[in-house]
């Protein structure tokens, strides 16, 4: 986690518009081939990345942070952070975008979608707990198991 927050601080404090993830952090386990890992990252984003269209098909949007997407292998979730750990925060709130990749392939039934956004939120809430995040960044602290997606 300390590598994590470090990591985000470095990449906010560079004053860039984003980072890639392999810039910022990127986590899998040892030993296992790149193509079949499943991957935790965090980035900082660019604001129109938010209400992207050119989402792959099959990508569902729900109502969390600042907006959740998830597919069967995919979620991500994206959140703002207002910090004292992230100095000029309060006038530039940090974009933070929490990912997983390459999760088990149990198909694009709702509740499978939350399952994958169910990781990512619990990741991601512990990265904005340890950023001292006013509000969590807007997460909720625990997520609803009924969570439906946008219309």
């Amino acid at each position: 986690m300390d590598r994590v927050v470090e990591a985000i601080k470095k990449g906010y404090a560079s004053g860039r518009r984003w980072s890639l993830a392999e810039e910022l952090c990127e986590m899998r386990a040892k030993g296992v081939d790149s193509r079949e890992a499943t991957t935790l990252s965090f980035l900082i984003y660019a604001p129109d990345d938010v209400g992207d269209p050119g989402n792959p098909e099959g990508t569902r949007l729900f109502p969390l942070g600042k907006e959740a997407v998830a597919r069967s292998r995919v979620a991500g979730l994206y959140f703002e952070c207002v910090s004292p750990r992230l100095d000029g925060s309060r006038n530039r709130p940090a974009r933070i975008y929490g990912g997983l990749e390459g999760a088990a392939n149990r198909g694009d039934a709702v509740e499978n979608l939350v399952a994958n956004l169910t990781v990512i939120h619990a990741a991601s809430l512990a990265v904005a707990e340890e950023l001292e995040c006013e509000n969590d960044g807007g997460l909720p602290r625990e997520l609803d198991p009924n969570l439906q997606p946008l219309p």
